[in-house]
């Protein structure tokens, strides 16, 4: 029997729907602390299905979006007005629901055609725009993290060596059969946010889980491991069916 550890605090709920719900509140919650203690708060959010309706009943919360900025985790080599941009889908789900000011919107630009030079650019944007931690990297008060059924998160995938990036924060991830080219934060920047939450639905997610919550494994294999190293809070959002419960 494998032996298993959750790195964080986990709640588990009975479906999708209540998932997105706590998950909204989680992220409300870190905005709010960061907007009482620093003054404004920034946030990084991931695309993917799972946690657009979570990013909808995140927009009706009463917050002071002015003090909000917004980063993204990662994006597909896509022009952004393509079906499946991050950018495209976060702004309809959360954006324009927010009516956060355009100034505060810092999106990837995944359609550029150079996009090394886009992660580079948008890792001088976070060093400029994201207070750091005393002497150190730039601290995302939020970050926004799914896992994928290979056990990506980001765009760090399983057997890709981005996932041991660490000299800069946004790296170009080359694109591979059955995937775009895509731009990702890497490790340094995520495990250095002040807060995480893991949003997780579905019963194909559960293998993925598994292999995260494991004692023993790699990043190189399941590369949402990296969650284990993170020295903010980190707290899982998962339905019945992720957890292997139905």
């Amino acid at each position: 029997m494998t032996t298993k550890v959750v790195p964080g605090l986990l709640i588990a709920t009975p479906d999708a729907a209540q998932a997105a719900s706590e998950a909204a509140g989680r992220f409300a919650k870190s905005i709010r602390e960061a907007l009482r203690d620093r003054g404004q708060a920034a946030i990084a959010l991931s695309g993917g299905s799972s946690p657009l309706p979570a990013y909808g009943l995140l927009a009706k919360e009463a917050i002071d979006w002015s003090r909000v900025h917004l980063y993204w985790v990662d994006d597909r080599a896509v022009p952004r007005d393509h079906a499946r941009s991050n950018v495209r889908a976060i702004e309809e789900a959360f954006v324009a629901k927010a009516s956060m000011p355009a100034a505060n919107v810092h999106a990837m630009d995944g359609g550029a055609r150079d996009l090394a030079a886009s992660a580079q650019a948008y890792d001088e944007e976070l060093r400029e725009t994201v207070a750091a931690k005393l002497g150190g990297l730039p601290a995302l008060d939020l970050v926004v993290l799914g896992v994928g059924d290979d056990g990506h998160t980001a765009s760090l995938f399983p057997g890709d060596p981005t996932v041991h990036v660490n000299d800069r924060l946004v790296a170009a991830v080359p694109e591979a059969p059955g995937r775009e080219a895509r731009l990702t934060l890497t490790v340094p920047v995520l495990e250095n946010a002040r807060a995480t939450v893991l949003l997780v639905l579905g019963a194909s997610k559960n293998a993925a889980l598994e292999r995260v919550w494991a004692v023993n494994g790699t990043v190189d294999e399941t590369p949402a491991r990296i969650v284990r190293g993170f020295r903010g809070s980190v707290t899982w959002v998962i339905d019945r069916a992720a957890g292997g419960m139905g």
